[in-house]
């Protein structure tokens, strides 16, 4: 009797062993893109308390280092504005041999933001003048080519100080894919990518960065994702759109930017929408995107990423609008759904 006891309550302590370690919490870790992290920071944090025990940390460090991270396999997940190209997408499949698959999560847009002493108008910028001020061709406020579109403002003839970002970064993949559709000299001198070689400039390291150097900047001129713009109070122009329509980036412009593309989205979720056709579209709007390994040798991290999404896809997105984000068009949702079962 003491032997079968002695089983039993062995066998209670092993069981009961086996529930605390279901119920340990995983971590998880991810690394990308600043353009959406005041989405991903209340969004990590609401489905930690209120679905999952699981923690997952995220490093704001730009998508540049969110592709880097993910490809060499120091994160679980990576993020980025600007999706990976078919050279990235192949060199990691030849090394691995399965593929990283794109995401979408929510709709942003890179604003120009700008600080000028005396000038509290909210201006107005054509695609050649922004161009212009990125080529260093542009570089008085007060250039017939800022001027011409901001009527009865009295622009000075002070040097524009243009920034930019100096880490490998989404934001700039989106400004940078702009550009080289609006602009032919863009697009053969400097082109786009997450990293290029800007013509002139200051750099500042993420969105923050950025931010808060043309807020410290007199006569400064950058680009920032909305959010930041509107959470630093800081001044940001209208721009022309393909259409000839001056539109100010907001959750319509940019909801407008993506109708086109919802409907033709390509079964890998790459897609631009800068300079996208409409009336009413924000013409430096894009999606962003978590890029998760397709393969996992951790099944519960594999099933916690999975859940993650599948909350995000639904309950998230009920949270995007109030940090000035749009939400996911529902064809795109409904293609994601489906797509998550690529994840093994």
């Amino acid at each position: 009797m003491k032997r079968i006891a002695g089983l039993l309550v062995a066998l209670l302590l092993l069981a009961g062993a086996g529930i605390v370690l279901a119920d340990n919490p995983l971590t998880i870790n991810g690394a990308g893109a600043s353009f959406p992290y005041p989405i991903y920071s209340k969004w990590f944090d609401d489905y930690h308390k209120k679905n999952s025990n699981n923690q997952i940390n995220y490093q704001s460090i730009g998508s540049g280092g969110g592709i880097k991270q993910v490809t060499e396999g120091t994160v679980d997940f990576g993020a980025s504005d600007g999706p990976m190209n078919d050279d990235q997408l192949k060199a990691f499949r030849d090394k691995h041999g399965f593929d990283i698959l794109h995401f979408p999560t929510v709709l942003g847009a890179d604003v120009p933001a700008y600080n000028i002493p005396g000038v509290s108008a909210e201006l107005t910028f054509t695609p050649d003048a922004i161009a212009g001020i990125f080529l260093g061709k542009i570089t008085k406020w007060n250039d017939p080519a800022i001027a011409g579109a901001n009527k009865g403002v009295n622009l000075p003839g002070n040097d524009i100080v243009v920034v930019h970002r100096s880490d490998g970064s989404g934001t700039s993949y989106i400004w940078t894919d702009y550009l080289s559709k609006v602009s032919d000299e863009w697009k053969n001198k400097v082109g786009k990518g997450t990293s290029v070689n800007w013509p002139v400039g200051l750099g500042g390291k993420g969105n923050e960065g950025v931010a808060g150097l043309v807020k410290q900047t007199p006569n400064s001129f950058g680009y920032v994702e909305l959010i930041y713009a509107i959470q630093n109070n800081m001044p940001y122009g209208k721009v022309k759109n393909a259409s000839g329509n001056v539109v100010k980036a907001d959750l319509a412009s940019v909801t407008a930017a993506a109708a086109g593309a919802a409907k033709d989205m390509p079964a890998d979720f790459r897609v631009s929408i800068t300079n996208a056709p409409g009336k009413n579209a924000y013409p430096i709007s894009s999606f962003t995107w978590l890029l998760i390994p397709e393969k996992f040798s951790d099944a519960a991290k594999r099933e916690a990423i999975k859940g993650f999404i599948n909350w995000m896809l639904v309950d998230g997105q009920n949270e995007v609008e109030a940090l000035s984000y749009a939400k996911l068009p529902k064809e795109v949702v409904a293609k994601e759904k489906q797509a998550l079962a690529k994840v093994q």
